[in-house]
C-alpha cells in the first residue's frame, strides 16, 4: 500500500471560474480542512475530522491555521534570463539586444545552461511554484537542461527550443529547417516523458521569418498534442515593427494565423494591445493568453485588460515572465495584477488572483485536469501559505475581518517567507 500523508489546515478549493462566475460561489476556504496525499496524487479533500476517521493510518502534518493551496503555476517565463533579472532601463527591443541575447548565447555552454536551469527552478520552488512554462534558447542543450533539472526536482515543466532565424545575433539564429528538425527531435526526447510537456516555440514574428513560422506550423500539425507558445502584442513599437515586416497581415495575430499557429493549445504571452478582430479570433480558436503584470510595468509595455479578455471567455494564465518580469514570486505577480486592475478600474479579488495563479494558469496550459486544484485524482502539487509571515503582514492579519482580508495582505506584501511548505508530486520539498 502506498504511504498516505494527511495535511491539515485551512484549505483553498475551486468549484468554478471566478472570472466568469461570482467568486463567492466558485472559491472556498475550509477553516478546518484536510488534504490526503497517497503517493504522487491527492486521494481525498474534505473536513479534517472526517479524513482523520476514514484514514487513521495516515501520517499527519498539521499546519494549524496556515492555508493549504494548489502549487503555483507560472505560465510564461524565460529561464535563460534568470541571471539578468532586474536589469535597468530598457524597453522590449532594447532589452533583447542589450541583455537577453548576450545572456542567451551563454547557454550554448551545457554546463552553464545546467547551472542556470537548476538555479531558476530552486528559486521557483522557494516561492511556492511547482509548474513552469518556459522558453529556452535556440540551443537544444538549453532545452535538455531545463527538462533534466525539472525531472530531478519532480516539477511539472512545459518548455521548448526558442526558434529565431532573423533579427538576432549570429550566435542565436537557426533556420526554418533546423528549427523544425531540432524541435522534432526534442519532442521525441521529452514530450510526455514523466511530467514534461513540449511547447513548439517561435520567439515572435520579428525574429521568425514566414518560412520558419510555416515550418513550425507544419510540425505542430504533425504533433497536435504539443503546445505552441510565443509572444503577441506586448508593446506598441513591437506591433509597428511587425506591420513593417509583414505589411499584408491584417494584424499581429494574423502573422501567426496564416501559418496555422492560432488554435486550441496555443499560448500567447502578454496580449496587451489587441484589436477587436484579434480578440474575436482568440475567443473562437480556443487559444490562451498569459498576463505578465510585473514585466508589463517594468519594461513599460502597457496595462492588460483582464476584465474584457475574461468576458470573451478566453483562457487567461498568470506569469512572472522572468527576467523581463522583476520577481520570481507568484505572490508579487498577483499583487501586480491587482494593481493593474485598479488602474483599469476593474480590481481583482484575492479569490480571483489565487485562481489565476493556480487553476487559471493550469487551464491556459491545458493541464487543468492534472494540476492547479486540490481535488481527488489531481497531482499532489501543494503550496502552504503562512498568513502572518512578517510583522507587517501579521499586524494586518490580526486586524482582518475575514480570511480573505488575511489572504489579500499576504498577496500584497508576501514574499518567499510566506511559503511555509511545498509539496511536489507528493514529495515534501519545503
Amino acid at each position: 500500500m502506498k504511504t498516505q500523508t494527511l495535511l491539515l489546515g485551512q484549505t483553498l478549493r475551486f468549484t468554478g471560474n471566478p472570472l466568469s462566475d461570482p467568486w463567492e460561489e466558485t472559491v472556498h476556504i475550509d477553516s478546518d480542512g484536510g488534504v490526503l496525499i497517497e503517493g504522487a496524487q491527492i486521494k481525498a479533500v474534505g473536513r479534517a475530522d472526517d479524513l482523520r476517521k476514514t484514514h487513521p493510518q495516515a501520517t499527519v502534518q498539521d499546519y494549524g491555521d496556515r492555508l493549504i493551496c494548489p502549487g503555483f503555476v507560472d505560465a510564461h517565463v524565460h529561464y535563460p534570463q534568470t541571471a539578468i533579472i532586474a536589469s535597468w532601463g530598457k524597453r522590449l527591443i532594447d532589452w533583447l539586444n542589450s541583455y537577453t541575447f548576450p545572456e542567451e548565447m551563454r547557454l550554448s555552454d551545457p554546463a552553464y545552461a545546467r547551472d542556470i536551469a537548476g538555479r531558476y527552478l530552486d528559486l521557483t520552488l522557494a516561492n511556492g511554484t511547482t509548474t513552469v512554462c518556459s522558453f529556452a534558447t535556440i540551443a537544444p542543450t538549453s532545452v535538455d537542461a531545463i527538462f533534466d533539472a525539472a525531472a530531478e526536482r519532480g516539477q511539472r515543466i512545459v518548455a521548448g527550443k526558442t526558434c529565431m532565424d532573423r533579427n538576432a545575433p549570429d550566435g542565436l539564429r537557426d533556420t526554418a529547417q533546423s528549427a523544425y528538425d531540432d524541435s522534432k527531435k526534442l519532442i521525441d526526447r521529452w514530450h510526455g516523458k514523466g511530467r514534461a510537456t513540449y511547447a513548439i516555440t517561435p520567439r515572435f514574428t520579428p525574429t521568425s521569418t514566414p518560412e520558419q513560422l510555416a515550418a513550425l506550423g507544419a510540425l505542430w500539425t504533425e504533433r497536435t498534442d504539443c503546445l505552441m507558445q510565443t509572444h503577441l502584442s506586448e508593446q506598441i513599437d513591437e506591433i509597428a515593427w511587425v506591420q513593417d515586416l509583414v505589411p499584408h497581415a491584417r494584424d499581429y495575430l494574423d502573422t501567426y494565423e496564416e501559418h496555422g499557429l492560432v488554435r486550441d493549445r496555443a499560448v500567447f504571452g502578454h496580449a496587451i494591445h489587441l484589436t477587436p478582430r484579434e480578440i474575436d479570433r482568440l475567443a473562437d480558436s480556443g487559444a490562451s493568453v498569459v498576463h505578465c503584470p510585473t514585466s508589463n510595468t517594468f519594461i513599460g509595455s502597457g496595462l492588460f485588460d483582464m476584465a474584457h479578455i475574461a468576458a470573451q471567455q478566453i483562457p487567461i494564465g498568470l506569469a512572472t515572465d522572468t527576467g523581463g518580469g522583476s520577481s520570481f514570486s507568484m505572490l508579487r505577480t498577483m499583487a501586480a495584477a491587482y494593481e493593474i486592475g485598479q488602474l483599469r478600474g476593474t480590481p481583482t479579488h484575492a479569490a480571483q488572483l489565487m485562481w489565476l495563479a493556480t487553476a487559471g494558469s493550469a487551464r491556459s496550459l491545458h493541464l487543468h485536469e492534472k494540476i492547479g486544484t486540490l481535488a481527488e485524482g489531481f497531482e499532489a502539487d501543494i503550496t502552504v501559505l503562512d498568513l502572518a509571515s512578517t510583522p507587517a503582514i501579521k499586524q494586518r492579519s490580526d486586524n482582518a475581518h475575514s480570511i480573505w482580508d488575511q489572504l489579500f495582505a499576504t498577496i500584497m506584501m508576501g514574499d518567499d517567507r510566506a511559503i511555509s511548505d511545498v509539496w511536489v508530486n507528493g514529495v515534501r520539498r519545503g
